[in-house]
């Protein structure tokens, strides 16, 4: 991959990537009468004896046929045009390289770190779905990133920054060691079915400038699948800003809250903090492996002042790309490969024991949270993600989810116990494509059932609602997840 991307011809694509110019958005309130049609297309169905029209498409027309093998989530969408291929492949070249730290005979691959989490996109979102867990004593997590939090003063750790980094480059040391261990807990159910959950305990040690400071709490978070983002980037805003209710007027017990930064609608995210996808690929750049980019302009990433080592480290800008060591150019090839990523179709949505489980999905209000389904935006510069009816079964609020996943940190205006409704689609795919099911915001749950039972707050009535129902109806529920 490395000898590819310093080719002639790697270097030539790059340079013909030409940067899309936005279009005007697409204005609801000019057709109220298309706007209604697609009102009533977008409603939560109540007919469960058959699969609904184009459910089998998850991701509309850029729903992938590919549902087998390891590389399901890597597909590009089914929809994109052959002349935009080109820009994919370099994309996904891109994604999946592994950087290295300079100075480098690879000057098209250094600038790494000097700390990082992380040399590859890919490292972290394994085959484009979630992170993976350590599975062996000793083993430092991957995928799973330590957010470091001072709530107070709503900023990172004065000498660690915003996130633990756990590896090095050079004569820079690693910022520390992560160990994690379980608290079982065993949950028994109406019927008596018994579940096991388990609550992480995370032990941080070989500092290497001392301990962070008293005021600061950790955030694990394990990077999510990637799968249909530039569909949710084309989801119009007022679509999801219509779901918010934030003082539940309506006295549902559901109060979906906006992560708004202005007039900028947070979708990004385990707490929904980044609006657009382009920043958050430029973030990951940055914070999981220290390299700059017109977002970052920093070589050193997460380094503070205090780390002279790591700032002391010598980057690996090339000035005939530009100032950074991730230029503009490249960022938008990355981003571009994100937003095509294919969600698989389905391929069992007429199967009865799946609709059965549908209607308990619905029926336990689990809807009231995971809005099943959108139609984006019609903007031309979003290219086959346009127009498109998805069926992603989330509201991309954030949600009080109780003190079981609570990790005592605030940011800004999101509470100590609220995350972001993840979108479910793909989530059948996740064993297979991982060899590993982790689910929830830092990876704790080893089943969908497990996932489900940790569930509290404005999700405690669904919760019960699925402990109460029979074995048979439960394990449907399960099948329809896994039909996702």
């Amino acid at each position: 991959m490395k000898s590819f991307l310093a080719t002639p011809f790697f270097i030539f694509a790059l340079s013909q990537l030409a940067s899309a110019q936005p279009v005007p958005q697409y204005d609801w309130a000019e057709d109220s009468a298309e706007r209604d049609r697609l009102l009533r297309v977008t409603a939560p169905t109540t007919d469960f004896t058959q699969a609904e029209t184009f459910e089998a498409n998850p991701g509309g027309a850029t729903s992938s046929d590919h549902t087998e093998g390891r590389e399901r989530l890597s597909q590009p969408s089914a929809n994109l045009p052959q002349d935009q291929r080109m820009n994919f492949t370099l994309g996904e070249a891109l994604f999946d390289k592994f950087w290295v730290a300079a100075p480098s005979s690879t000057k098209a691959s250094d600038g790494l770190g000097p700390l990082f989490n992380a040399r590859a996109c890919q490292s972290c979102h394994i085959r484009n779905g979630r992170g993976r867990l350590p599975e062996n004593d000793g083993e430092q997590p991957v995928g799973l990133a330590i957010k470091l939090i001072d709530t107070a003063r709503q900023m990172g750790d004065p000498i660690y920054g915003d996130q633990l980094q756990l590896f090095a480059s050079g004569k820079v040391q690693p910022e520390a060691k992560v160990a994690i261990s379980y608290r079982t807990e065993t949950v028994k159910l109406d019927d008596g079915e018994q579940i096991t959950l388990h609550h992480p305990i995370y032990e941080i040690d070989n500092m290497s400038h001392g301990p962070i400071a008293t005021s600061i709490e950790i955030s694990p978070r394990i990077a999510p699948p990637l799968i249909g983002m530039g569909l949710i980037d084309q989801i119009d805003p007022n679509d999801i800003l219509a779901q918010a209710d934030p003082d539940d007027h309506d006295g549902d017990g559901i109060s979906g809250k906006a992560n708004l930064k202005g007039d900028q609608l947070g979708r990004f995210g385990l707490r929904a903090d980044v609006h657009n996808l382009v920043q958050q690929v430029a973030n990951a750049f940055s914070v999981d492996m220290g390299l700059s980019n017109p977002k970052h302009h920093d070589d050193w990433g997460d380094c503070t002042s205090a780390q002279t080592e790591c700032r002391s480290a010598p980057g690996g800008t090339q000035l005939n790309l530009g100032k950074h060591e991730i230029p503009q150019k490249v960022l938008d090839l990355t981003a571009f490969y994100t937003a095509n990523l294919a969600v698989p179709k389905r391929k069992n949505t007429s199967d009865p024991t799946v609709l059965k489980g549908k209607q308990a999905f619905y029926d336990a209000g689990c809807v009231s949270c995971h809005t099943p389904k959108y139609v984006t935006k019609r903007e031309e510069v979003a290219g086959g993600n346009s127009f498109q009816l998805i069926w992603p079964y989330s509201d991309f609020l954030l949600h009080d989810m109780g003190d079981a996943l609570a990790d005592r940190t605030q940011s800004g205006t999101v509470g100590t116990r609220e995350w972001r409704t993840p979108p479910l689609w793909g989530i059948g795919h996740t064993k297979a494509v991982a060899d590993q099911e982790r689910y929830l915001h830092d990876g704790r749950a080893r089943s969908l059932k497990e996932a489900i039972l940790f569930h509290g707050g404005e999700a405690e009535t669904a919760k019960q609602n699925f402990m109460a129902l029979d074995r048979t109806t439960r394990d449907h529920l399960i099948q329809f997840l896994k039909s996702l």
